[in-house]
């Protein structure tokens, strides 16, 4: 059964109405989603669609998204709203890696024209600000909409895409979007340590947690309320289109979606589940296990043996175990070498802990292996949010005393987080 629009704009232009105005409604007064039949979820933009794109009438739109943007049939939505004559889509902006997914970490594909649609694509990666805002400017779009499926950790640069565009669209006048997409690790709550904003890049912009919990529609409204007029002068004009049948609890293969990597080394919804934790090792001489099938769940590099995963498993750390593992990467760390490191084993997803998990194996790797190094340019200070983890692994901290000392700035986001949250 399609929504009616005002029943679609009970939920996305009053929780946007009060986003721009700065006075977001406690999270126990807010629309909470009910649970689908069969345990099935219908997307930001499955019911944008059934309203028949009610939310976007009269409007020339432009669209923030890759590959992941897709419909319950895989089609792209760029594609199946460029067929349809009752929106007017008029331009597509590209984040990492590219509208289509073309490009690998760290690159983008640049400005053309999409051969399958012929719109305009404008690339996002690495700009902000008034940048950005003359970029939407450019497109002649009224309304930009954001549809991208995030991971849940902090460092993955999707959510600063959508921070970088709500500024750049309030500097522009625009309207912005959000279509909303589950949080595959869950949004069940959130860990780790809070950036501190001397440590800000794009893998981090805002004090939020390395595990944030939250979902792409709920970080809009956060940012709305609490970082985006700093940086724009004002909030942006805000709607969120939320999900139906996503509970906080759920993993991503309770969903009933497709998933479709939101970039190359996210190949399965298990990458996604370990990837708040193990990204951190991109900030050490280790491999990540890019270049593998496995990215993320397999780490290593050359001198490490059995050694590794026999000090990780005596953690006892919970929901996970670690394998002896050997492995040759076919391309960056350690490209065409054989190498030795764990691959881990989660068995319990709801016990298990990803951040603490990155940080127990810092801290053995450290103590087993002598070639241990941090990368030379502190990346590992950007990705933690701080240089707390580097200095206090280096003076022989343990796990539990380095998860520890983010205690009370992680009960500040918590509670903070709570007032955003529309979902049980």
């Amino acid at each position: 059964m399609s929504l009616s629009r005002r029943s679609l704009l009970a939920v996305t232009g009053a929780v946007g109405a009060a986003s721009a105005a700065g006075a977001v409604p406690a999270a126990a007064h807010s629309p909470a989603a009910p649970h689908g039949p069969g345990g099935r979820v219908r997307t930001g933009f499955d019911r944008l669609a059934a309203d028949g794109y009610a939310l976007l009438s009269g409007q020339k739109v432009g669209m923030v998204t890759n590959p992941t943007g897709v419909t319950s049939a895989v089609e792209h939505i760029v594609d199946v709203l460029h067929a349809d004559e009752r929106v007017r889509l008029t331009a597509v902006f590209g984040p990492e890696h590219g509208f289509r997914g073309t490009a690998q970490a760290g690159g983008s594909e640049g400005r053309h024209d999409d051969p399958a649609t012929g719109l305009p694509v404008y690339d996002t990666y690495q700009k902000s600000g008034r940048a950005l805002a003359d970029i939407f400017t450019e497109s002649g779009v009224d309304t930009v909409v954001f549809d991208i499926q995030d991971v849940g950790a902090r460092f993955y640069t999707y959510i600063w895409t959508l921070y970088d565009c709500m500024v750049a669209a309030a500097m522009a006048g625009k309207r912005f979007v959000v279509l909303d997409r589950p949080n595959p690790a869950t949004g069940r709550s959130a860990s780790g340590p809070v950036l501190d904003k001397k440590f800000a890049s794009f893998v981090g912009r805002e004090p939020i947690a390395q595990a944030h919990g939250m979902t792409v529609a709920e970080l809009a409204l956060l940012f709305n309320d609490r970082f985006v007029p700093a940086a724009a002068g004002k909030p942006v004009r805000l709607d969120t289109v939320l999900m139906k049948g996503w509970r906080r609890g759920d993993f991503f293969d309770a969903t009933g979606l497709p998933w479709v990597p939101p970039s190359p080394n996210m190949p399965t919804p298990d990458t996604a589940l370990v990837y708040s934790g193990t990204c951190l090792f991109e900030g050490t001489n280790l491999s990540e296990g890019r270049g593998t099938t496995r990215p993320f769940e397999l780490l290593g590099a050359e001198g490490i043996d059995r050694k590794w995963a026999e000090a990780v498993n005596a953690e006892r750390l919970p929901g996970v175990r670690f394998r002896e593992a050997y492995f040759a990467p076919t391309f960056s760390k350690f490209q065409g070498k054989t190498i030795g490191g764990v691959q881990l084993h989660v068995h319990d997803r709801a016990a298990f802990d990803p951040v603490r998990t990155g940080i127990a194996l810092l801290v053995t790797a450290k103590k087993v292996w002598p070639g241990f190094a941090w990368r030379p340019d502190h990346g590992i200070d950007r990705l933690a949010g701080s240089d707390r983890v580097r200095t206090m692994i280096d003076a022989g901290a343990g796990t539990a005393e380095v998860v520890a000392a983010w205690r009370g700035e992680l009960a500040k986001f918590r509670a903070l987080r709570a007032r955003y949250l529309r979902y049980h």
